[in-house]
């Protein structure tokens, strides 16, 4: 079955981690026939030379777009959503690292139930060595547990996901929201109806370094906020679990510092083992 893979990469993204993603999606056990890479803005030299080398060894293989200027990830997703030549479209970010067989497990799946919109599965986090593993981010495995778990967290790890372009066409696309394009999208998606699945085992090893301080502060409060309210808006969540769920997140994300906000990131959040 022919499947895409959609990466963006950005001036702030190192070469190196880019060339083990990348690679780690080309020595799959099952390949995919396309790769869109979005660069979303002029990049240093050094990852535009990493850049062109990929595009002179496989031609055939790359779909890439050159943004001139960064307009966010909700922008580049969405134009490399319509750029697919495929239904199927898997998303990985730019420095990560896809498992030897993910794609193989994901399409078996999709194979399996045809009815399936969306597949993402758990991760494994790291915070230099990919062999070094310091915790796991697992997610709900069936549709029913994914659409309750929706209105509190979002329910898919982004860069584990593959997903129906015509699905995601549906409900509109992706689109700019700071840092919670994908949940927005899932949200969307959930009310159009589409289904949902996770696989309960990793499928991506993650690098963590700055998570816990880049999920902080005003600006990351005011965009949950602004979740929040459309998911308000469009019945997903009560009135009071409105509140509620935005009296926790103020403090989370607001008044508490940034070492506690990851004790409490690595405590309840996240798991030792699976």
């Amino acid at each position: 079955m022919d499947f895409s893979v959609l990466m963006s990469v950005y001036k702030n993204e190192r070469a190196d981690y880019f060339v083990s993603a990348v690679d780690s999606v080309i020595n799959q056990t099952v390949k995919p026939n396309e790769i869109i890479l979005i660069r979303d803005g002029i990049v240093p030299q050094d990852l535009q030379d990493a850049i062109d080398n990929y595009l002179s060894n496989y031609p055939e293989l790359f779909t890439y777009v050159p943004l001139q200027e960064n307009g966010g990830l909700g922008n580049a997703l969405r134009i490399g959503v319509e750029k697919s030549r495929n239904e199927l479209i898997a998303r990985m970010d730019t420095d990560d690292i896809c498992v030897q067989d993910r794609f193989e497990k994901q399409i078996n799946h999709f194979v399996s139930d045809p009815d399936l919109d969306i597949l993402g599965g758990n991760i494994a986090e790291f915070n230099i060595s990919p062999e070094e593993i310091i915790s796991f981010r697992c997610v709900p495995s069936t549709h029913l547990e994914i659409t309750k778990y929706i209105k509190n967290k979002n329910p898919f790890n982004h860069q584990t996901v593959m997903f129906k372009k015509s699905s995601v066409l549906k409900a509109g696309n992706y689109e700019h929201f700071y840092l919670f394009e994908d949940w927005y999208l899932w949200i969307r998606m959930h009310l159009c109806g589409c289904k949902f699945a996770n696989l309960n085992e990793v499928l991506c090893k993650v690098r963590v370094t700055d998570m816990a301080n880049r999920r902080g502060g005003l600006k990351y409060f005011r965009s949950c906020k602004k979740l929040l309210k459309y998911m308000r808006k469009k019945k997903v969540i009560s009135f009071t679990k409105y509140l509620k769920s935005l009296t926790v997140r103020f403090v989370g994300y607001v008044l508490c510092p940034n070492f506690v906000r990851s004790w409490a990131y690595k405590k309840f959040l996240r798991k030792k083992q699976v």
